[in-house]
């Protein structure tokens, strides 16, 4: 089990989760693409494609920096060719860019409601188009949406309809690619956090420094995500999966490696479903 020489192309590679991924593939010696907008340094955000470079060729892999802002067609065309013509090709598209806002109805300006669906759903379904073709010539090859299960339940979208929808739509693109792609052999999965996870979006926009307290690192992600890209593409598609959950049927038990602040009583993370019941070593949710 291993991603050694496998391409992939992750999107919002820059910093956390997409970062985390990509640093895991390329602990295998992995090919990584890295499809994002931030090639200069913002006062807010830690990293650009070219430090998230430097950290993925010095974990072992190889990597090609994309300036890409994956709610243009263009972009998003010439970063999937460019990553062929470096690599020969591409194994996995990991879909992990996304925008949110967490605000009712009338505190939602539309500038804001078209931003998140053009880079969670409209964006997912464009990046995966793209690869698509080339997935299809590949061995094993994989489709990863960093999104929730689908579970319809109001308190999900009461509190901030327009980032549900747009985060669901990413979802959906799993439900549906995962059926249309099957008998090609492209496996099509949502992985999903069961707590809170320390990056600069819970930061800056969530809850601050007491809810990154309350998190888990972007390790449990790519830990979770290496297991799933490392499967059977024929035989693993379709699935909805809990981090957590995920990891344990895979024999981890120690989950306390992961947390930011071992003293801390975890911050569960929204569209975790009731019925997802954690590990049995999982120490309480706030």
């Amino acid at each position: 089990m291993s991603l050694a020489g496998k391409t992939l192309f992750i999107t919002g590679a820059s910093r956390g989760i997409g970062l985390a991924i990509a640093l895991r593939a390329a602990r295998d010696g992995a090919n990584i693409a890295i499809a994002a907008k931030t090639g200069e340094p913002h006062p807010k955000l830690p990293g650009t494609i070219y430090t998230a470079a430097a950290e993925i060729e010095k974990a072992g892999g190889r990597a090609l920096p994309l300036i890409c802002d994956i709610r243009h067609e263009a972009q998003v065309a010439a970063a999937v060719e460019r990553t062929v013509a470096a690599f020969g090709g591409i194994d996995i598209c990991v879909n992990n860019a996304s925008a949110i806002a967490l605000t009712d109805t009338l505190a939602t300006e539309m500038k804001r409601f078209d931003l998140m669906h053009e880079v969670n759903t409209r964006g997912t379904f464009l990046v995966s188009k793209a690869c698509i073709p080339h997935l299809e010539k590949a061995q094993n090859p994989h489709i990863l949406m960093l999104s929730p299960p689908l579970d319809m339940a109001e308190k999900w979208f009461a509190p901030h309809l327009a980032y549900s929808i747009a985060k669901f739509g990413m979802s959906l693109c799993v439900l549906g690619l995962a059926g249309e792609l099957r008998e090609k052999g492209i496996a099509v999965n949502a992985l999903w956090p069961r707590t809170a996870i320390a990056t600069a979006a819970v930061k800056n926009l969530v809850g601050g420094e007491a809810m990154m307290a309350a998190s888990r690192t972007p390790d449990i992600l790519a830990d979770a995500a290496w297991l799933v890209l490392t499967r059977g593409s024929g035989e693993f598609t379709g699935n909805f999966l809990i981090d957590d959950s995920f990891l344990a049927k895979n024999g981890v038990t120690d989950f306390d490696k992961y947390r930011v602040d071992p003293a801390r009583d975890l911050a569960p993370d929204f569209f975790v479903p009731d019925s997802s019941i954690p590990p049995a070593s999982l120490k309480a949710l706030r």
